[in-house]
């Protein structure tokens, strides 16, 4: 009485995990066993698998069929086992060789009819498979995903009567091609945002350092409109990015086509979404939107309107680069490296510095609709900015202003600069840690400050204003980094004191501390000022 074995994957993050897939058919009363932790979907292949079967003419024998998912102490979620579990009771019939069967993994959802339906994982399968000298079998819509995978055998039949075909010599599957490139759409023309110089000059900013943004002003000031064009600002990603975000999105379900995400993504939920939207979680600890813009943007519209409990799972993130949904038995990790750009009003009607049009609460109200907005949240953004409408008599009259593409070499620019000097700083790290280099930060939003040099009369004044401020070491840190990026973007290699004072310019400063036009210095040298 042999065992049949299947090799598939149960997924932690983005991690796919072995599990493999033992048949037993041995003698005893007709009945189908599923054991291993599986959950409700893993459960129910049962009776999906005893249709596909059925739908090509087969029958499980009348014995005992035992499956075992190993190792047994894994939680096993999702219909993705279907194929595997299939395959496995087929191999245990004689119907499909042992010794080729054990040479793929294999993922699948059955259709009542034998069809394969997509699933979610298979690129982060593909890439595990190919790690373990194996091939993977696949439904047919995700086939260009697992060819990402690079050398690796793919197998993508439309059914399972086709993959049997397949085996038998009576058809051949040829390997699918790779998907596409997911080019999204950039956004429009920051050639279109006429005046709001200093908006334009912040987020050029943003982009060029991956700085966090929060922009305050009234209703159709121009805050949605300029943070949709901060994307056409981002260079593509490179490729270990590229792979990553994809993996991510895979995981989600969300890979549409097998096209790989090449262009940094940019987020916007609703300002209903719960805590595990954003952050990630729910029955099946799911990425959320936060891991959804790794590499990219997340742009929170109305960031006040957004509950309590999603906004404060921001912090840890921000700082950290990746998120853990916790549960009982286990914890999942996902990366989440993203730029924060949130727009508010700055009160719930939005007209708080308009006399004619404020309601009769201000300006109290004001003060509490900001204060929804915590402490420690705003002290990690590092930009932050007030837009005031523009009249629509300037508005028709002012020049148009530089493109996204111009702009865009700009960032391109300032980014290498800091590439270039993250890529000097690892290899003296890694010269004095014995050779191990350590990650290289993706720009000056977490770049080390030992890598931000400033003059000696930029440092006297950030010091200076720090204490004036009360600003917090994170605070003080942030703005160095913005510093170094504005010195970036002006192609110098020392941080100047021009600099730091254009960085505390779009601080954030809390109600009773001190105005940073009190501080000494060229602060009226700030460009749009």
């Amino acid at each position: 009485m042999s065992v049949a074995r299947i090799q598939s994957f149960a997924f932690a993050g983005i991690e796919a995990m072995k599990v493999e897939v033992q048949v037993q058919i041995a003698p005893g009363l007709p009945v189908f066993l599923i054991v291993g932790l599986p959950d409700k979907a893993v459960a129910e292949s049962r009776e999906r698998v005893r249709a596909a079967l059925t739908a090509m003419g087969l029958a499980l024998p009348p014995r005992r069929v035992l499956v075992n998912l190993a190792p047994a102490d894994l939680a096993k979620e999702g219909s993705h086992l279907d194929l595997p579990i299939a395959l496995g009771v087929l191999t245990a019939m004689d119907i499909l060789p042992v010794d080729e069967m054990a040479n793929f993994a294999a993922l699948g959802e059955l259709s009542l009819d034998g069809k394969l339906a997509p699933v979610s994982g298979v690129l982060p399968a593909a890439i595990a498979a190919s790690a373990r000298g194996l091939g993977l079998i696949c439904p047919a819509q995700q086939g260009a995903e697992a060819a990402w995978a690079g050398d690796i055998g793919v197998l993508a039949p439309p059914d399972l009567l086709a993959l049997i075909n397949h085996f038998k010599g009576e058809q051949i599957l040829s390997p699918p091609p790779r998907g596409g490139l997911d080019q999204s759409d950039p956004g429009g023309d920051l050639a279109d945002v006429r005046g709001m110089e200093t908006a334009r000059r912040a987020l050029e900013i943003a982009a060029a350092g991956g700085h966090n943004l929060l922009m305050i002003g009234p209703p159709g000031a121009g805050k949605t409109m300029l943070a949709s064009r901060l994307a056409g600002l981002l260079a593509d990603l490179t490729p270990r990015e590229a792979l990553e975000v994809s993996m991510v999105h895979s995981v989600a379900g969300m890979l549409t086509e097998g096209r790989l995400i090449t262009r940094p993504p940019f987020r916007e939920p609703h300002h209903s979404a719960s805590q595990a939207a954003i952050a990630g979680g729910g029955n099946r600890a799911k990425p959320g939107e936060i891991s959804l813009a790794h590499c990219g943007v997340l742009f929170m519209d109305e960031l006040p309107e957004f509950p309590r409990a999603a906004l404060e799972a921001l912090r840890q993130p921000l700082e950290s680069g990746r998120t853990t949904v916790a549960r009982a038995a286990a914890h999942v990790t996902y990366p989440a490296r993203f730029q924060l750009v949130a727009a508010m009003n700055p009160c719930r009607c939005g007209h708080l510095f308009d006399p004619a049009r404020a309601c009769g609460r201000a300006p109290r109200c004001g003060e509490e609709y900001q204060s929804k907005i915590s402490g420690p949240l705003l002290d990690r953004i590092d930009l932050v900015l007030e837009i005031s409408p523009i009249p629509p008599s300037e508005l028709l009259h002012a020049p148009q202003g530089e493109s996204s593409a111009i702009v865009a070499a700009r960032v391109r620019a300032a980014r290498a600069r800091a590439q270039a000097r993250a890529q000097d700083y690892a290899e003296h790290a890694g010269a004095a840690a014995g050779g191990v280099s350590p990650d290289l930060p993706a720009n000056n939003a977490n770049a080390p400050t030992d890598q931000i040099i400033l003059l000696p009369e930029a440092k006297g004044f950030a010091e200076q204003a720090a204490e004036r401020l009360r600003l917090s070491a994170r605070g003080f840190t942030r703005v160095l980094r913005v510093a170094r990026t504005i010195a970036d973007l002006a192609c110098v290699d020392q941080v100047r004191r021009v600099d730091v004072a254009e960085a505390l310019a779009y601080r954030h400063r809390m109600a009773g501390r001190a105005n940073v036009a009190s501080l000494p210095g060229p602060t009226a040298q700030r460009r749009g000022s």
